[in-house]
């Protein structure tokens, strides 16, 4: 990018957030703000949770107010994707507002889902990961209407569609904005290599409109590929060469790629006809593949019969789709090139790191701190890492590339380099060794308060299962086969259990992780395990200890409990603000 289009990019993106802070805590004038604002959520008990998170923010007035803040959660039953949590949270606003929804600008989240790639989200949902950033201290949440906070006053009653775990920068010329006001479906459009293409959606513009050199540019698009194949993308003509101008790239070949959009109110309607007539859902719908590769002239049905994204196959899918498809057909799909803009995902243990210690441009961008709302932060530390909403004691050290959140460190402990400390409390003098992530939960464990520490390598990967116990040597924890952790903990290969499904073995629901009385020794333990594994030698777990997997601690987390110990770091964190 040119030094002038990051200055505007920045300059843009402060203003949002001034824009935003001066409305936390205030009551929004009609047509200053959204009128609702939905999340999304996967169950019932995500929805608690997250109704819970909410009202606290309201309450410390951390939201701007006169607000309607609602969580949806999905049906029970069948996993429907966030096109179904879109259908039936376009039921649930009508069911609520009535006629009144078609006055209404609303901004609907997507956060539901077990967050496994990033699991320090998945007890109380990704769209309340920190963001070190404002005081008091930023989530997602907040960093998404701040960076939409143009939005409601330039668009037309509807509904704008996003996701929790990314991030969209962008600039427009001085006197231009983003205005959502056409008919069907407007989405935001971003310069992006042809690599990134491939594992996104990717927009198929009119050639005769395509010559912009401008920061923004309004046009129409003739269809929607979903990650397509980069011969694809140049078979559909959707590659575009660089010309100079505004482009947020260096390549020469580009294609713009999909984040957000807006459906206006008639076609909201639609979508809810939709549903009557698909009845009850029981595949996964994608609010992106599904809806928008029907729009445009140029769409076909192609699309309908190709599963090969699809991570469950249903039968109806395919039937689903086509339904979709003729509904959808000819609803136009306008697109708003946002050609000096950036998009950022946050989804994984390594990007969260990576965004929020090592990403210079994003740092700058946003104007990120390296401790935020926290206690301490001494000359020991390194200047790569970051510590949000922590207690520490002055004689701690954090590591280049590590994250310690919601936490607090005694006497003389450390993170080593690239790890990710969540919600634990760290007994004096104990060393988190490198690239490991350590997440402490709160759960009920035969009606009483318990806890348990989960310990990941940084890279491990949670999904990859094994069709039985027998196959575990093929899964890497802390980078060795889970066969050879085991007999470093004295466990035989028989003794491990594994929750929920059988025919599906996975690190997210093998049963390693101790069950213990109280948060600082739950840590310790899990600790000592990890060291363990990590140099070799044996540990004995104490007698008759409880060992519960990621997807078990999920099931029967404290939620009161979780929240209460951030209630007390805050009071902690404010008093001593206070008193400085």
């Amino acid at each position: 990018m040119s030094r002038e289009s990051i200055k505007e990019l920045q300059i843009a993106t402060r203003e949002k957030l001034r824009r935003f802070n001066a409305l936390r805590a205030a009551e929004v004038q009609p047509g200053e703000f959204w009128d609702v604002v939905v999340v999304t959520a996967v169950d019932v008990s995500q929805r608690d949770a997250y109704e819970l998170q909410i009202r606290e923010k309201v309450d410390r007035k951390e939201l701007p107010l006169g607000v309607h803040y609602e969580v949806f959660s999905d049906p029970p039953g069948s996993k429907i994707g966030n096109g179904g949590s879109t259908l039936y949270a376009l039921q649930q606003l009508d069911d609520i507002y009535g006629t009144a929804l078609g006055r209404l600008r609303v901004i609907l989240i997507h956060a539901g889902g077990l967050s496994q790639r990033l699991p320090s989200a998945s007890a109380l949902g990704k769209i309340f990961t920190a963001v070190p950033l404002g005081d008091p201290l930023y989530q997602m949440l907040e960093l998404k209407l701040a960076l939409y906070v143009d939005f409601p006053s330039q668009m037309k009653p509807g509904v704008l569609v996003t996701c929790a775990d990314d991030i969209e920068l962008y600039s427009t010329a001085e006197d231009k904005c983003v205005r959502f006001n056409k008919p069907g479906f407007t989405a935001l459009a971003h310069p992006s290599p042809l690599s990134i293409g491939t594992t996104h959606g990717v927009f198929v513009l009119d050639s005769n409109e395509k010559s912009t050199y401008s920061e923004m540019a309004n046009i129409s698009c003739l269809r929607f590929l979903h990650k397509p194949s980069i011969n694809k993308m140049r078979d559909c003509g959707a590659v575009c060469k660089r010309q100079g101008g505004w482009y947020s790239l260096s390549d020469t070949e580009f294609v713009y790629t999909d984040s957000t959009y807006y459906v206006d109110f008639d076609t909201a309607k639609s979508l809810l006809n939709l549903l009557k007539e698909l009845g009850p859902l029981d595949c996964e719908v994608d609010a992106y593949g599904d809806f928008l590769q029907a729009l445009g002239p140029k769409a076909t049905i192609d699309y309908t019969s190709n599963t090969a994204n699809v991570t469950k196959e249903e039968s109806s899918l395919v039937e689903i789709r086509r339904k979709i498809f003729h509904l959808l057909k000819g609803t136009p799909l306008n697109v708003i090139l946002l050609n000096n803009s950036k998009f950022y995902h946050i989804g994984t243990t390594s990007e969260y790191l990576f965004h929020l210690t090592e990403d210079v441009a994003l740092s700058r961008e946003l104007g990120l701190l390296s401790s935020a709302f926290s206690v301490h932060m001494n000359d020991n530390s390194s200047s790569g890492c970051c510590v949000m909403y922590s207690v520490l004691d002055p004689s701690c050290t954090v590591g280049a590339g590590s994250v310690v959140e919601y936490s607090r460190l005694g006497a003389g402990a450390s993170v080593a380099g690239g790890s990710i400390v969540s919600s634990c409390w760290v007994s004096a003098g104990l060393s988190v060794p490198t690239g490991v992530f350590m997440h402490s939960l709160c759960v009920n464990y035969k009606h009483q308060t318990r806890f348990v520490t989960v310990v990941f390598g940084i890279s491990d990967n949670l999904k990859h299962s094994v069709e039985a116990p027998a196959y575990m040597e093929e899964l890497k924890l802390f980078g060795f086969s889970l066969t050879a952790c085991l007999s470093h903990w004295g466990l035989k290969n028989e003794v491990l259990r594994f929750s929920g499904d059988a025919s599906s073995c996975s690190l997210w629901n093998a049963c390693l992780f101790p069950v213990s009385s109280d948060q600082k020794s739950s840590f310790s333990l899990s600790l000592e395990m990890l060291q363990a594994a990590l140099s070799g030698s044996t540990f004995t777990l104490p007698k008759d200890t409880k060992l519960m997997s990621m997807q078990e601690a999920l099931q029967c987390k404290n939620l009161e409990e979780m929240l209460k110990f951030r209630k007390g770091l805050y009071e902690d964190i404010t008093q001593r603000k206070h008193n400085n």
